[in-house]
């Protein structure tokens, strides 16, 4: 299918973006707005600075209904399911046989069901994924037609308790059913930015009254996805399809965090996922070839997604997967993987543009201090 504006799905907020002058693109096969007036730049660090409104409703949604839930899926991901508490919610990743990614997803516990949020672009080969892997006992509900709303920055915790008050007590990775404005909605403290901030959950039908409430308060704004892009490569979060992929695994993707203690190798629940033996290994043996890293440049030109890295004698070594001005931080930033031997602190790379060299420095990530609200 070709992205033409005939064929291109719409989110049930589609008319506000076109309201408020959304430059509207292709995206996942959805008509998504890349930015607003304002501007890729300006929506950035406003989101920074107060509070900025996503519109995310092209992300799949989907229910894991039966009591055997946790369990069934826990076997398709190297993260603990089964202890994951009732009003909590983990990100978690699909692996296959190789020990690469398949997506990353988000999983939240609510007790008689799983709520399941995964990538737009990935959505119908997840959903397959787990038809074919999970038992008959678990039911599969897939949500259509529900918005889902992502509020973020540092006023989002302020904004939100005036309208929804039973947000306030709420931290990071907390996930909760609850009425918003006469609507059932899920909310989830978490998002994509570092900054605080809530995704949002909302019956179709009811999207527009609700998103209009939350625009109504004068510290939120739309923000696209060109500023959500920058706002996550300075906060080191990954993108899938460009940071990580199927021939990526774990390790090399620098997200050890993401495996859980139980799951590895001296675990009370150790191993049991697609491509564990390999991901078990590459933790005990550190034996990979390349390593995600996080790079600073020295100059002033950003450099984008597949430049070519070096080393101070020419060899080429690396690739870029995300690159971006870096508005926050104040010089360019980047993403990328290297040869296992250069992913050192400090170490200076070169990144090849239009013939020339530019000279960066690998970072620790995240660029900006993540600012999560952990009560």
């Amino acid at each position: 299918m070709t992205e033409s504006n005939q064929e291109l799905l719409k989110t049930p907020c589609y008319d506000l973006h076109i309201e408020a002058g959304g430059k509207m693109v292709p995206f996942a096969g959805y008509d998504m707005p890349v930015q607003y007036e304002m501007g890729v730049k300006k929506e950035h660090l406003h989101t920074r600075a107060q509070a900025g409104l996503f519109d995310v409703s092209h992300m799949g949604q989907l229910k894991l209904v039966g009591k055997n839930a946790a369990a069934a899926l826990e076997t398709l991901v190297p993260v603990d399911i089964i202890d994951l508490p009732q009003g909590k919610q983990r990100y978690a990743l699909f692996t296959n046989e190789q020990g690469g990614l398949l997506d990353d997803l988000m999983v939240s516990n609510f007790g008689d069901h799983l709520f399941v949020v995964v990538n737009a672009a990935c959505k119908t080969q997840d959903i397959a994924h787990m038809q074919k892997h999970l038992p008959a006992d678990v039911k599969i509900e897939i949500l259509e037609g529900r918005a889902l709303l992502a509020l973020q920055g540092p006023k989002a915790g302020e904004v939100l308790k005036r309208l929804l008050p039973e947000s306030a007590d709420m931290v990071f990775m907390d996930s909760r059913v609850v009425d918003f404005a006469g609507a059932q909605c899920i909310i989830g403290r978490a998002g994509y930015t570092g900054e605080d901030g809530f995704e949002i959950s909302i019956p179709g039908e009811h999207a527009e009254r609700i998103t209009r409430l939350m625009l109504a308060e004068e510290e939120i704004e739309w923000i696209g996805l060109g500023a959500r892009d920058s706002l996550r490569l300075e906060s080191g979060l990954c993108l899938y399809g460009h940071d990580i992929d199927q021939t990526t695994t774990p390790v090399e993707a620098s997200l050890l965090w993401a495996i859980s203690k139980i799951r590895r190798t001296d675990g009370a629940r150790a191993g049991g996922f697609p491509g564990a033996d390999i991901i078990l290994d590459q933790i005990v043996t550190k034996d990979v070839a390349r390593k995600r890293i996080g790079m600073v440049g020295l100059g002033k030109a950003p450099v984008r997604e597949g430049v070519k890295l070096f080393n101070t004698q020419g060899d080429e070594i690396g690739v870029v997967t995300s690159g971006t001005a870096g508005p926050t931080k104040g010089s360019p930033i980047a993403m990328g993987y290297v040869q296992t031997q250069y992913a050192v602190l400090d170490t200076e790379i070169f990144a090849e543009v239009r013939g020339k060299k530019l000279p960066m420095l690998i970072q620790k990530m995240p660029f900006v201090e993540q600012r999560y609200f952990r009560g």
